[in-house]
């Protein structure tokens, strides 16, 4: 039966309505468009309009899961909507709790870094227990940040010694022998998400530094050959675009008291047929347990809400 129900919010300070409801209540349009009902806002109640049961239960988790967020002082955006309510969607828990709770790092402005979804604390715990982490999952969902940000976390705490980064350099044809510029120079256009996370975390002048110290490296695949690298969190990024032997090579450096995160999306794959060293080391890999693999998915993209449409009707295409 449907019906108009009430959903009333004890003590609800002015502040935190507008941190739940969203600037000109876009967050409230989200909800109302996701649940396709109407709903409205006043008297510190939510008043939904012909709503079932089944729909009104779901968009109370929602809205006392969103509640909780803002209730520690933090606004809730258009993509915590929209989350909370492809969670409650599958019949999954919606708990912001344990997201909260798991503070990676701050920024040098002093901003909280923390999961966003649960495939991403996922991640970060995963990287704090296992030696080798494979963070398997389409663009946007905060697999090379999170690791560079852990990285820097390790770092500062003395738990390793330097941070070693990686990727392979060549991904369309083009050879880096035939870039212009020092190595750093050749390298680093392939490597700006990582220094974006650097730059979040260090500041500009101090990741320079580092990187002048050596403490912070960056080096693209082929330079580590015959390698051993010790005390270090070491990322190789773009991993899709590894051949086997590449990936056998990169996975054998790792040195006492190192950690090493491999991340990639295999749904964007260069290497113009040749197989791929990422999906080649998962499958081989997987029956050991010390290394952790990880499939993170459209549902842990925190990006632009379209992005996941984006990638999820992508996997429809292929999927036929």
């Amino acid at each position: 039966m449907e019906t108009t129900r009430t959903i009333h919010l004890e003590d609800l300070s002015a502040d935190n309505a507008m941190n739940l409801l969203g600037l000109q209540d876009n967050n409230l349009k989200i909800l109302s468009s996701c649940f396709d009902v109407d709903i409205t806002f006043r008297d510190d109640s939510f008043i939904i309009k012909e709503c079932d049961d089944v729909t009104f239960g779901q968009i109370q988790e929602v809205l006392m899961a969103l509640y909780e967020v803002v209730k520690k002082g933090q606004a809730v955006n258009e993509r915590d909507v929209q989350y909370a309510y492809r969670l409650v969607s599958k019949s999954a828990k919606v708990d912001f709790n344990d997201l909260a709770k798991k503070v990676i790092g701050r920024t040098l402005s002093g901003k909280v870094i923390a999961p966003k979804t649960n495939g991403q604390l996922a991640f970060v715990e995963a990287m704090e227990h296992y030696d080798i982490v494979f963070a398997i999952g389409p663009a946007g969902t905060g697999k090379t940040y999170l690791a560079v940000i852990q990285a820097v976390a390790k770092l500062k705490k003395g738990d390793v010694k330097r941070i070693v980064l990686t990727r392979p350099a060549v991904e369309a044809g083009e050879s880096l022998g035939f870039l212009p510029g020092d190595l750093k120079e050749k390298v680093d256009p392939y490597l700006t998400p990582l220094y974006d996370a650097l730059h979040d975390m260090l500041g500009v002048e101090q990741t320079d530094k580092l990187i002048e110290k050596q403490i912070v490296e960056i080096a693209p695949l082929a330079y580590m050959r015959g390698r051993t690298l010790d005390d270090s969190f070491v990322i190789l990024d773009e991993a899709q675009n590894t051949t086997p032997m590449q990936m056998k090579m990169f996975l054998t450096r790792l040195g006492n008291n190192s950690h090493m995160v491999i991340t990639g999306d295999v749904t964007q794959i260069d290497l113009n047929g040749q197989a791929s060293g990422l999906i080649d080391a998962t499958r081989i890999l997987k029956d050991i347990p010390e290394i952790k693999i990880l499939h993170l998915s459209a549902d842990d993209v925190v990006r632009h809400p379209l992005v996941q449409k984006i990638i999820e009707s992508y996997d429809k295409v292929g999927s036929r």
